[in-house]
């Protein structure tokens, strides 16, 4: 009734290699700087916090995600057992900028965005002033 053809397209190493891409697809992040704070943003629908790992390792900011789901399937009127699972992960990393006061980061998931805040140093730079060279 099926056509192997369809069959072996359906099963193609190619459909599962691109089907798998999009499943540990990295997500893009918006970066928004203020006067106060850098503000990231980044679209996770579906994730929570537990499934979300933001941490600083020196002066790099490292966000990473991994969800295992599992659903199984059992049917009374057939003798089968379906079992079905995926893993979805990312990691992003990013170098922070020398005016971040690191340990006054936050972040927090809500709405399926996740978003890190960023606050910048309110120590007051210090500017080079001109000094004159003599001349010998």
């Amino acid at each position: 009734m099926f056509s192997t053809t369809l069959i072996d397209n359906f099963l193609n190493d190619d459909w599962i290699k691109s089907f798998y891409k999009k499943v540990t697809a990295t997500p893009a992040i918006n970066v928004i700087e203020t006067n106060n704070e850098y503000d990231m943003e980044m679209a996770v629908p579906g994730l929570c916090k537990d499934d979300l790992n933001v941490q600083i390792e020196e002066n790099i900011l490292k966000i990473s995600m991994e969800k295992k789901t599992e659903v199984e399937q059992k049917s009374e009127k057939k003798n089968y057992l379906r079992r079905e699972f995926s893993t979805q992960q990312f990691y992003r990393s990013f170098e922070l900028p020398e005016n971040v006061e690191k340990e006054k980061i936050t972040a927090q998931v809500e709405n399926g965005v996740l978003r890190i805040v960023l606050p910048k140093s309110t120590a007051v730079e210090k500017k080079p002033q001109p000094k004159e060279i003599a001349i010998k």
